[in-house]
């Protein structure tokens, strides 16, 4: 049987322009001004704004071009009719103007500087892992073919340096990919023979052949043998530093062994690390806010400098003012205008989300600013408050997602140094006494006890939280052991030293 019902369902939708403004609140500064050429690539109607614009040129929106001065012999050759097309509506595209003509330019009101200046980043030539080792191919005397093997050997080579790939695979890839027959000895020769390339310890199989392979490049000695010998025969019990029996099992003294041990641990686990490229955002830190202490009171400027002024293209207004001033308006005509008027709609949003973007980031880093005015002011790690991005969101009257957005990959430049804004958010912790403290707190005077304890018999977590709580602060044992992790610190086993 047919059954009629009810249904009640409460949806949230975004529109397109909502989710668009949302990612470019994700994007930092240092990767806005890529999006916004890839914007203007995309719509013709936007562009950057230039020094000197030049108002030359004449559009037409018929089959022919006139060549009057205001426009007013656009496509006299085509023959229009008054009830051809429909009027479309130009308000909106003819009534934003400044005194120069220009719609939709913020300049140096929302940009800041008005002399122009571009600031260059300066950008490092670098050489990759992969092509310092292929340089030294020259030095083995290889044919064409055994030249190939080794290509595709190194090519196989990860970032670190390591061959994780299987033999018989680099097999079939040569035999597949360069029609090259070979076998698993042949390759493994070829191996051997670039493991002498620098830097030492790459084409290795595991970081136990990367470290011994270091060892045997180094002068030959009794505590480099016994190193290797460490490393060959109880690599396990090393890396657990179970040093009492391997000190035992090889029959050395406290400083022979440790000799051995201070050697080891000098070792490149990662040889082919030091040429890696990595993502340039990572390596080059470019600011989104400025703060600088006014003789006690902290001012906030918003990095603009990465964020070009906009403009709607002249071009396109001329035509649709062409458009506008046509009494007799054909199907052909009315067709282009309308593509125009999206593409200037388009334009004129984009420019817009820019701005409102920068309001959104001076809001809330205000707010963020205003929150943890002690820390600004003083640089003082101790005077941060706890706050939560909930904190945040309710001063500003912004969502939480979108304080969230803000505070992703943003970074603040402070005369204490540049903090991404991620490291002024932290929950609170409840001392003794009822006051509340921040957990960065917490793990700041958590990683002094660790600093400052006997390396030879290191603090257990047990240990570490008696401390704490000695010193007021009322946390657990698996809390302890979750801000080490969160710092990157090992077990105390593995902080134990010679």
């Amino acid at each position: 049987m047919l059954r009629q019902s009810y249904q009640l369902k409460l949806l949230q939708k975004l529109s397109p322009q909502q989710i668009q403004l949302m990612k470019l609140l994700q994007i930092p500064t240092a990767n806005l001004e890529e999006r916004i050429k890839e914007e203007i690539e995309e719509n013709p109607a936007l562009e950057f704004e230039l020094e000197n614009n030049s108002n030359d040129d004449s559009y037409d929106l018929g089959e022919n071009s006139g060549d009057g001065e205001d426009g007013d012999a656009v496509g006299e050759d085509v023959e229009l009719s008054n009830d051809s097309a429909e009027k479309v509506d130009l308000d909106d595209f003819l009534k934003h103007e400044d005194g120069d003509g220009n719609g939709y330019d913020y300049g140096d009101d929302y940009y800041g500087g008005g002399d122009n200046e571009r600031v260059a980043t300066p950008a490092r030539v670098e050489t990759s892992f992969h092509d310092h080792v292929l340089d030294q191919l020259g030095m083995l005397e290889l044919d064409e073919r055994g030249h190939k093997i080794a290509e595709q050997i190194i090519g196989s080579l990860d970032e670190d340096g390591y061959l994780r790939r299987e033999i018989t695979s680099i097999v079939d890839d040569l035999a597949f990919g360069q029609n090259v027959d070979t076998n698993a000895e042949e390759i493994a020769d070829l191996v051997q023979q670039i493991q002498q390339f620098d830097p030492p310890g790459i084409c290795a199989v595991t970081l136990q052949d990367c470290l011994v392979l270091q060892l045997k490049r180094m002068p030959d000695s009794k505590p480099v043998r016994d190193a290797i010998a460490v490393l060959d025969k109880y690599f396990n019990e090393f890396i657990k530093k179970h040093y009492d029996k391997i000190q035992r099992h090889l029959g050395l003294d406290d400083d022979d062994f440790k000799n051995v041990i201070n050697i080891i641990i000098k070792l490149n686990p990662k040889p082919g690390a030091a040429f890696a490229i990595t993502n340039k955002a990572e390596n080059y830190v470019i600011p989104d806010f400025f703060v600088f202490n006014n003789n006690g009171i902290p001012e906030l400027s918003l990095n603009s400098k990465n964020a070009p002024e906009l403009r709607i293209s002249e071009g396109y207004r001329e035509m649709i003012k062409a458009y506008d001033r046509s009494e007799k308006k054909n199907k052909q005509q009315k067709e282009a205008v309308i593509f125009i008027k999206q593409k200037l709609d388009s334009a004129k949003w984009f420019i817009d989300a820019i701005k409102q973007r920068q309001h959104t980031l001076l809001h809330t880093m205000q707010a963020i600013l205003d929150f943890q005015r002690d820390f600004f002011v003083t640089g003082d790690e101790s005077e941060l408050k706890p706050m939560i991005l909930k904190d945040i969101a309710q001063l500003t009257s912004l969502d939480v997602s979108t304080v969230s957005r803000v505070a992703n990959s943003k970074y603040v430049q402070t005369e204490y140094g540049t903090y991404i804004l991620k490291y002024f958010f932290s929950e609170a912790l409840q001392m003794e006494g009822g006051e509340e403290v921040s957990t960065r707190e917490v793990k700041t005077i958590l990683n002094d006890m660790i600093g400052a304890e006997n390396k030879r018999k290191p603090l257990s977590d047990e240990q570490l939280t008696d401390m704490l709580v000695e010193k007021g602060y009322n946390v657990a044992r698996r809390t302890v052991a979750k801000y080490r992790e969160q710092l990157n610190i090992p077990v105390a086993r593995l902080r134990k030293e010679l």
